[in-house]
């Protein structure tokens, strides 16, 4: 067993390239005027009271990789009274996330430009309403499914994070991933998987809003959708 003494190694990134190619000069601007202003804080810096992000929220959601910041925002554009809390390591996406909400004037987003397995240790416990994982990298070879970000760790912190009644919902375009997700999050305590009789995974939900990833269809599958609740 390793010593107490010994440095805690961080959890392997679950996520591939942070830039792919140069942002946009409207964008890089935005990094510099926007993102200071809805940065959350540096969840290393000690607890995040979501409260103090946006006083009059009347609830909290976390997106966990919003990749182009298009459901983002249009889920936070719907709903104007909830703290919507966006966190994605590719620079080029919170580029694109930053000019939507620069755009349409969103005032309750707040974005981490990294990796969100931060700021879910930071929150407190019961301080979400809902989380949302829509198509995360799906690292096919077997080798390198121990960086899939559904892992029992990321599913016992996201019940964690869930108040009583919270939900959780997963997107993925590729088989293997939904199946193995579902193994994880069944197998978590506090997390019940949400089933309606007569829908299958494939139907989906009516509040879901399609982005272009989704239009690109670079899955083997249509898109898999599983919701989850937390239990009481």
């Amino acid at each position: 067993m390793a010593s107490s003494d010994e440095p805690r190694h961080p959890p392997l990134r679950s996520f591939g390239r942070i830039k792919s190619r140069a942002i946009k000069p409207r964008q890089a601007a935005l990094f510099d005027t926007l993102l200071p202003s809805i940065a959350v804080p540096d969840p290393r810096a000690g607890p995040i009271d979501p409260s103090s992000l946006m006083a009059e929220a009347v609830g909290v959601w976390l997106e966990i990789g919003f990749g182009g910041g298009e459901h983002l925002a249009e889920q936070a554009s719907r709903h104007p009274d909830v703290l919507m809390i966006g966190c994605e390591p590719f620079l080029n996406g919170v580029g694109s996330a930053l000019r939507h909400i620069d755009e349409r004037g969103l005032k309750n987003v707040r974005l981490h430009a990294d990796d969100a397995r931060d700021v879910m240790t930071a929150l407190p416990d019961a301080s979400l309403d809902r989380v949302m994982i829509l198509f995360p990298d799906p690292w096919h070879k077997a080798r390198h499914n121990k960086r899939r970000l559904i892992q029992d760790e990321t599913a016992a912190g996201i019940a964690r994070l869930l108040k009583p009644g919270g939900r959780l919902r997963f997107v993925t375009d590729w088989t293997d991933y939904a199946e193995w997700a579902v193994e994880r999050f069944e197998r978590t305590p506090g997390l019940v998987r949400q089933l309606d009789p007569g829908v299958d995974w494939f139907t989906a939900p009516d509040d879901h809003v399609v982005t272009r990833y989704e239009e690109k269809k670079l899955g083997d599958t249509p898109p898999i959708f599983m919701d989850f609740v937390r239990a009481a």
